[in-house]
């Protein structure tokens, strides 16, 4: 608050000191003290430099007034196109009853001076009084358009804060100059900085540029405008090679300066170098490149970004290709043909005007001379000078169009939508009609203000407002210094919009110098990243290496510093440019795997029926009698459940069909063996040598319906158990991150202690059935079936234990391995079981006759001619009761129950052969007998 208080004394010590009257030359008012002045009903000021520099601006001590030198013509035509343009708008009565008048002072690109003709502007009867409360103020300038640079609206508008007089800039771009805090009268037609240096960044992304160097000016234009580009630049991915400060060209220091910052450039590998300042600076930076043959990619900013002066001088070509961004332009024809014919406005004077024209048109032949007089103009403003003006008697009444051939018109569209601007506010502000404007006329500056930064008018085809920032939003043109001899031109290439903040390139196959073709030329630290890698930053973001992306993670652009995260559903492997959906890898119906095991199915479910159908059709034969044709129909129905669970191994897997097909598999399975076990026990109980109470014990166990029940129903309740404590389910196991494919499957539990327990148990199975067939194995095959017993359950042992390993090592393609392996343990059993009774049936045995049968065993007969004959078998080397008791079982039964012939030339033949063991007590009863007997006994019809 001190600070604010010292600064107030001060600048009311200023404003008292600049109210006391002069007494002598130039400073007695306002019109005299300014350079233009045009009577009006409401007077807009009009603060642009009509001259480069203040002279000996170093030497100064004395507060003396400022001596200007160097006319600038660019800033010139600017202040003419505002006038032209307050003259176009009194022409075409917009403002109906109300006349614009104009006030132009020369502000010599230095703020001082700018302060001190904004005291002048708003002198009220030659003085500035100090109040405490300027809401009624009301000078006779209303509104001031300015200033040309940034550095010097900031100062200008500092000053006005005061007043609330709004100041209008149309050139002056600085970032600062948005904060409505600290410059709440300053407006402007124009983008912010901030958007320039955005366009600047942009335009570096778009052709690849991320090592670039920087050179901006010491003043407040440069200074904000490089913060402003340090963090668009980042935002792009654009790192700065170096930065470094141009001085003024106020002292001798300066030149040693600029050559330091030449070297900088020339030392360094960024091949595009970015300059903010204004554009006399550049030119003594470009003489240097030029003298030390020095060539780059230089990116102008507005300041000089289409300056005529710097495009004309002598050896540009040399320096290498120019872009810049350029304030939106456009032709006037009446004002093109305004500058051909400048005159004062009637009524007011142009001191500007006829200094040009002195310049232009006024004899000077001594300023040609090897040694000039020091009054004569610098030699590049000898230029200007016509061929033909000594011959000339009174310049001011000489015209030509040499504005037009040396400046581009266009590129004072903003001066000129300025003005209109002004006058749709007081438009507004004046309540004007069609036909007359009833509001006050000398109205506080404030309410224009007001008003101003409401206004919403179209113009030449285009719409203008103000944003909240007091900004225009109306973009800016991309343009090319292209070759023209030896000199340069302007090319439009594209434009930048604000609003969306995007380059858009319209011309690409332009020629670039530093290629000599169409190549756009690199400034890069790294080469770039392909899509799939990405960026390790080493030192810097800009220096890197690329390295690709993992799994699961991809990169779809050039140049990214982080992989992208794959969306739900997709996946990537390592260093891809974009995601897939994962490829759902289960046994679909249309493979060719699933159509083969489908079709072996389907094979083995006719089969079934096609050996049911020949079971039935010779179910009285011998063959079809000593299969048991009930229980190899149980065995039948079994394989067929198993036949079918493997269809439900097909398709997409569900909950349901994961537990249907293990559940018919069990079960089917374990019906099936459980009937081969009935069989193997037969075998086992009728030829095996056991004790007569262990005998009579095991016959007692031998009840077939009860047993295939028992085991069978043992697997139910272990399948039971396991659906209700670990039940199968799809699989949600991830798939390995180096795999495209989502296997989509079954598992069998979280523990697999139910499936392991469920094979187990059908192994079990048939590992007794195999044991039991195996400890019958010498009996011949006519009376049996252990070898087709033992055959079947060890090509089923020897499928399940091959298919432990490889279920467990290769999950993956577990469920076709379990679905073969039901297959072929299948089909085990089908070739092993009742294709051979099948062929028995329909082709007959060899083995038919039982003299062969009987013959193996030395068997004696003695035949009777009863019904019921018994026939004594003996056996040699049996003579002790011990022996009979021990091998009279096996020697005869198992024999007999093997047979598989009808007994020709023996038995009749409808006779069916049944062996009755001989008991202990029958054996007891005849002692006098060394010889032990089995009693065969022929009858038409009698079960075992």
């Amino acid at each position: 608050m001190h600070r604010c208080c010292l600064l107030f004394s001060l600048l009311s010590a200023l404003i008292m000191l600049s109210s006391i009257k002069a007494d002598i030359d130039v400073c007695n008012s306002a019109q005299q003290a300014c350079g233009a002045w045009a009577p009006g009903d409401v007077v807009i000021g009009i603060l642009l430099p009509c001259h480069h520099k203040v002279k000996s601006l170093h030497e100064r001590i004395r507060p003396e007034g400022f001596l200007c030198s160097d006319f600038a013509l660019e800033s010139f035509m600017m202040s003419l196109a505002a006038i032209h343009e307050i003259e176009e708008i009194n022409g075409a009565n917009f403002l109906p009853g109300v006349r614009l008048g104009y006030l132009m002072c020369d502000t010599c690109s230095y703020a001082s001076k700018a302060l001190q003709s904004v005291g002048h502007m708003l002198a009220v009867n030659g003085s500035l009084r100090v109040k405490c409360d300027y809401t009624n103020f009301r000078p006779r300038v209303k509104i001031i358009l300015g200033a040309l640079y940034s550095e010097v609206s900031i100062a200008v508008a500092r000053l006005l804060n005061i007043y609330m007089v709004p100041l209008l800039s149309s050139t002056s771009s600085s970032k600062e100059l948005s904060n409505k805090l600290r410059y709440p009268s300053f407006m402007r037609n124009i983008p912010s900085d901030e958007h320039q240096t955005k366009a600047v960044a942009k335009i570096m992304h778009h052709y690849g540029w991320n090592w670039v160097g920087v050179v901006y000016g010491d003043d407040d234009y440069g200074r904000a405008a490089f913060q402003s580009f340090l963090s668009d630049a980042e935002a792009n991915n654009v790192c700065l090679a170096y930065q470094k400060v141009m001085p003024h060209l106020d002292n001798s220091l300066s030149m040693q300066n600029i050559k330091q910052v030449v070297e900088q450039i020339r030392s360094s590998n960024a091949q595009v170098v970015l300059l903010i300042l204004k554009a006399e600076l550049v030119q003594v930076l470009f003489k240097e490149m030029i003298r030390t043959n020095t060539s780059r990619t230089w990116i102008a900013s507005d300041a000089w970004s289409n300056s005529r002066s710097l495009a004309q001088m002598e050896g540009i070509n040399h320096v290498g290709d120019i872009l810049g961004f350029t304030f939106v332009s456009g032709k006037s024809e009446s004002f093109d043909k305004y500058l051909k014919n400048l005159t004062a406005n009637p009524g007011g004077y142009n001191h500007f005007i006829e200094e040009y024209k002195n310049l232009r048109f006024n004899c000077s032949s001594e300023c040609f001379s090897d040694k000039p007089p020091s009054y004569c103009p610098s030699p590049n403003l000898l230029k200007v000078k016509a061929d033909n003006a000594c011959n000339i008697t009174d310049p001011q009444e000489q015209n030509d169009d040499y504005l037009l051939k040396v400046l581009d018109t266009s590129k004072a569209l903003p001066n000129r939508v300025a003005v209109w601007a002004v006058a749709h506010a007081l438009q507004n502000l004046l309540k004007c009609s069609s036909s007359s404007c009833l509001g006050e006329i000398n109205f506080p500056p404030w309410k224009l203000l007001e008003e101003l930064r409401k206004v919403n008018f179209r113009h030449d085809d285009q719409n203008y407002s103000f944003d909240e920032n007091g900004d225009f939003v109306s973009g800016y043109d991309l343009i090319v210094w292209k070759r023209d001899g030896h000199h340069r031109t302007f090319q439009k290439i594209g434009k930048y919009h604000v609003i969306s903040a995007d380059v858009q390139v319209n011309v690409k196959n332009f020629t670039w110098l530093s290629t000599a073709n169409t190549t756009t030329p690199q400034s890069r630290c790294s080469e770039r990243c392909t899509p799939g890698l990405v960026k390790k930053i080493l030192n810097v973001s800009c220096c890197y290496n690329c390295i690709p992306c993992m799994e699961g993670t991809y990169s779809d652009a050039w140049d990214l510093h982080e992989c992208k995260k794959c969306p739900n559903g997709t996946w990537s492997l390592r260093g891809w440019d974009r995601c897939k959906p994962r490829q759902e890898s289960y046994l679909r119906w249309n493979d060719a795997h699933p159509i083969s095991m489908m079709a072996a199915a389907a094979f083995g479910i006719l089969l079934l029926l096609v050996i049911f159908t020949i079971f039935l059709v010779y179910k009285d034969s011998s063959p079809m009698k000593r299969a048991e044709v009930r229980l190899s129909c149980v065995m039948m129905t079994g394989l067929a459940v198993s036949f079918t669970s493997v269809i439900c191994f097909m398709g997409k897997p569900s909950v349901h069909l994961c537990r249907a097909r293990q559940l018919m598999y069990a079960m089917g399975f374990t019906l099936c063996v459980s009937c081969i076990l009935v069989k193997a026990y037969r075998t086992f109980l009728a030829f095996l040598p056991f004790g007569q109470m262990t005998n009579r014990q095991l016959h007692r166990l031998y009840k077939p319906p009860v047993i295939v029940i028992i085991v069978t129903t043992l697997q139910g309740i272990i399948c039971l158990l396991w659906l209700i404590f670990d039940s199968p389910d799809v699989d949600n196991t991830p798939p390995s991150p180096q795999s495209m494919k989502k296997i989509i499957q079954c598992h069998e539990g979280a523990t697999h202690i139910g499936f392991g327990i469920m094979l187990s148990y059908i192994a079990l199975l048939a590992l007794v059935g195999f044991l039991l067939a195996f400890k019958s194995r010498k009996v011949p095959q006519e009376f049996s079936e252990t070898g087709y017993i033992i055959f079947s359950m060890l090509m089923y042992l020897f499928v399940w234990v091959c298919f432990v390993p490889v279920y467990i090592t290769n999950h993956e393609g577990g469920t076709p391995v379990q679905a073969s392996a039901i297959l072929v343990s299948s089909y085990g059993i089908i070739f092993c079981h009742f294709l051979p009774k099948c062929y028995e049936a329909l082709f007959g045995s060899k083995f038919d006759t039982l003299d062969m049968i009987l013959g193996r065993w030395r068997v004696i007969s003695s035949p009777s001619p009863h019904s019921e004959t018994e026939t004594d078998i003996g056996i040699p080397g049996m003579n002790t009761p011990s022996q009979i008791n021990s091998r009279f079982s096996t020697s005869s039964a198992s024999t007999i129950l093997g047979s598989s012939g009808s007994l020709s030339g023996v038995l009749p033949a409808d006779a069916e052969l049944v062996i009755v063991p001989v008991s202990k007590e029958k054996t007891h009863a005849c002692p006098p007998f060394t010889r032990l007997g089995t009693k065969v006994t022929m009858r038409r019809s009698i079960s075992f």
